[in-house]
């Protein structure tokens, strides 16, 4: 590919590196004009940001269809959880919410299985019918999503105050543990589990392999090479933003949960398309790894980052998540056992997790 044609093809990156350098000289000039003005600039820089990380996710679905599952998904998840572990660092930068990673965590989780899986399962269940999967993924990531949260956004509840580091350090342990025992599972022996033969006659409508003819003529360096420089301006973009979210919010009486809301939904804005594709070429599977594995991978992931930048500072994090946060995830992982449990899924099961989703919307509008 030539230099032009891949510049052409990445106008995106150029127009959010020009953005950001504009955000760069007009950002107290912003600030002065009041809140408003704030919100909108913000605005604006959180719709780029979301356009190059669905160019970050292109690029991360190429890789992911030149290595295949499992390995694949794992790329998607990883580089969708990259960039929020990304904008939530710079944000704790610019914010004193001592709530913001658990908030972050907790919308990520009702974003992925609640939001991309439940209109996933809602829309490819009205168009096929059921749909098949592997139930041995469904089963796994449902049980290291509990495990996971109960031990780092559960068990604090009841950690004494003057003992949080202690028990700081035991999470960073457990997480990474969990983790490396999943990602040997994953790529290893039973990595059958994460993975779907389907029927020779199930082929994709004409029109949606775009992916997959992509990876065959992409230099999987040039997609390595945008990820990183995407997730680089994406850095350089947040810290503008979350400096004018801040400012247009202040005495605003906004949910404080707002931009916690935010980070997810950026992070998980590219996995909603990818798996909107896949639920519509009856590629069920896919979906079950994107919405469940992105949950695992943010949790599993996110926790040991911020919980090492918490021992570092000295400052601890509130982890542990409120009594309606608790009942939404209990509500969440138990519907999603039993959604998850028999190797199909239908627009039934969507819709109960889509229920679950608007119920997390409206609760977060109620300022809960």
């Amino acid at each position: 590919m030539g230099l032009l044609s891949l510049l052409k093809q990445e106008r995106f990156l150029i127009v959010a590196l020009a953005a950001g350098f504009v955000a760069y000289f007009v950002e107290h000039s912003v600030l002065e004009a009041g809140k408003t003005a704030s919100l909108i600039a913000a605005a604006v820089l959180i719709g780029i940001i979301i356009l190059v990380s669905t160019r970050v996710a292109h690029h991360a679905e190429i890789l992911a269809h030149k290595v295949g599952d499992p390995y694949g998904t794992m790329i998607l998840t990883l580089s969708a959880v990259a960039v929020e572990v990304l904008i939530l660092a710079i944000m704790m930068g610019n914010t004193s919410s001592p709530t913001l990673v658990r908030d972050t965590i907790y919308a990520a989780v009702m974003l992925d299985i609640n939001g991309i899986l439940g209109l996933a399962a809602l829309l490819g269940g009205l168009r096929h019918g059921e749909q098949p999967y592997n139930d041995d993924s469904s089963r796994t990531y449902s049980v290291m999503i509990l495990t996971a949260m109960g031990i780092s956004m559960i068990v604090p509840e009841f950690i004494p105050g003057d003992r949080w580091h202690y028990y700081s350090a035991f999470t960073i342990c457990a997480m990474i543990a969990l983790y490396a025992v999943f990602l040997k599972m994953q790529v290893g022996p039973h990595s059958y589990f994460f993975s779907y033969t389907y029927p020779r006659a199930a082929k994709p409508p004409t029109g949606t392999q775009a992916p997959q003819a992509e990876a065959e003529h992409e230099s999987a360096a040039i997609s390595i090479g945008v990820i990183l420089v995407g997730v680089l301006i994406i850095g350089f973009l947040a810290e503008f933003m979350s400096t004018l979210m801040n400012a247009g919010l202040e005495g605003s009486g906004a949910p404080l949960t707002l931009m916690a809301v935010v980070v997810a939904a950026i992070s998980a804005a590219p996995e909603i398309l990818t798996a909107l594709r896949a639920a519509l070429r009856n590629r069920m599977q896919s979906v079950v790894n994107i919405a469940m594995g992105a949950s695992l991978s943010t949790v599993i992931l996110t926790v040991p980052v911020m919980e090492s930048i918490a021992l570092y500072s000295g400052q601890p994090f509130v982890m542990a998540m409120t009594p309606v946060q608790t009942v939404m995830v209990a509500v969440t992982l138990i519907v999603a056992a039993i959604n998850l449990n028999d190797g199909q899924t239908n627009a039934i099961e969507g819709m109960t997790h889509f229920v679950l989703f608007a119920t997390f919307v409206m609760l977060t509008a109620l300022g809960l």
